[in-house]
């Protein structure tokens, strides 16, 4: 008798009509049809023999095409007459030591970062995100990543309107002068101004579009990530706004700086205050598993929540909100990406939110 074996590392993830298969010791992610997660299934309870005898001829050989698959993709092995090798099972466990892990901050002075420093201490947050409407100086973005010299902060990424003085000579001073900015967007540009080889410690984007925080939110493929960290926080929390703070441009701290709802400002309170407001954790355990449309789609492990703008047509007894997404154009019943605006069932949200006036 021969057994499968599927590596533990190997996450099947089954939707309404098709499943992914998750690599997540390669960070890959491949599509296949419903009823390969049937034959996983069975191979996890039988021999490969046993499976083969419950099926006629045809059948038969599309289950070993199917078995070939899982053995050229690498998503696990064949053995002969035992399949308990007692490999142990990979934990799902998702936890962090740290109170916070994300920053998000609507900026317009940059003195602000000094009076958040010692509340980023406090919270070992670890990545912080800043959008600027304004452009930043050379002499500004050293300033920010000065600011936390010696600090528990791991990374920093600044997103800002493109100006004339930046150059191939201004981006060098600037990767000579600062540790922790890990990504630069620059919006707003004309063109690139030089051809990027990589040659900076941080990722460096010249965007020719304006962006705008209201440009949040958007699901698409691209900004899909089977990353084992992001997938194992994906099932056990809410793959955005869990251990998320953010402060919108008039100071106000949110779990996010496009949620409506304030836990204080930043001028007369802390971020410590804020995090222990009644409700400001309220969406940190609501799963994709537990999400209208996201609950049986394929993809909701690598991909990213957004509770800031949803469909608001379905609420949790407690009134939170579980509706999908608003900006997500995929049907994970008929597994079709559509453009979400011009979605007719999504108007009214989207008037909700004022974002046709942004079209």
């Amino acid at each position: 008798m021969r057994y499968f074996n599927i590596f533990s590392t190997i996450l099947i993830t089954k939707g309404a009509n098709r499943i992914l298969v998750s690599d997540l010791q390669r960070n890959t992610s491949e599509l296949y049809p419903l009823e390969f997660y049937d034959l996983i299934e069975e191979l996890k309870k039988n021999s490969i023999e046993e499976i083969l005898e419950t099926y006629d001829k045809e059948s038969q050989d599309i289950v070993l095409q199917y078995l070939d698959i899982l053995l050229e993709n690498e998503y696990g092995f064949i053995t002969e007459n035992d399949w308990d090798l007692n490999f142990p099972a990979l934990s799902y466990e998702y936890s962090e030591p740290n109170r916070i892990n994300d920053l998000f901050i609507e900026i317009e002075d940059i003195s602000l970062l000094k009076r958040l420093k010692n509340s980023i201490e406090n919270l070992e947050i670890r990545n912080l995100v800043i959008y600027s409407s304004k452009p930043l100086p050379l002499e500004e973005l050293i300033s920010i990543d000065y600011t936390f010299t010696s600090s528990v902060l791991a990374g920093i990424e600044i997103i800002s309107p493109f100006h004339s003085e930046i150059d191939h000579s201004l981006i060098q001073k600037l990767d000579h002068a600062t540790e922790r900015i890990y990504s630069l967007i620059f919006y707003q540009s004309p063109k690139k101004p030089f051809k990027t080889k990589n040659e900076f410690k941080f990722n460096l984007n010249f965007v020719k579009e304006p962006i705008k925080i209201s440009s949040c939110g958007k699901v698409d493929m691209k900004y899909f990530n089977t990353n084992l960290p992001k997938v194992l926080e994906a099932i056990n929390y809410n793959s955005c706004l869990h251990k998320k703070i953010g402060i919108d441009i008039e100071g106000n701290i949110k779990n996010c700086p496009l949620m409506p709802e304030s836990f204080g400002n930043i001028y007369n309170s802390s971020l410590e205050e804020a995090l222990e407001q009644p409700g400001f954790k309220k969406y940190w355990n609501i799963t994709k598993d537990s999400i209208e449309g996201c609950k049986d789609c394929e993809f909701r492990y690598i991909c990213t929540d957004c509770r800031a703008y949803t469909e608001r047509s379905h609420y949790t007894p407690e009134n939170l909100d579980i509706s999908k997404p608003l900006k997500c154009g995929y049907n994970p019943y008929t597994n079709e990406w559509k453009e979400w605006s011009k979605n007719p069932l999504k108007q009214k949200a989207i008037h909700h939110y004022e974002l046709h006036k942004l079209k």
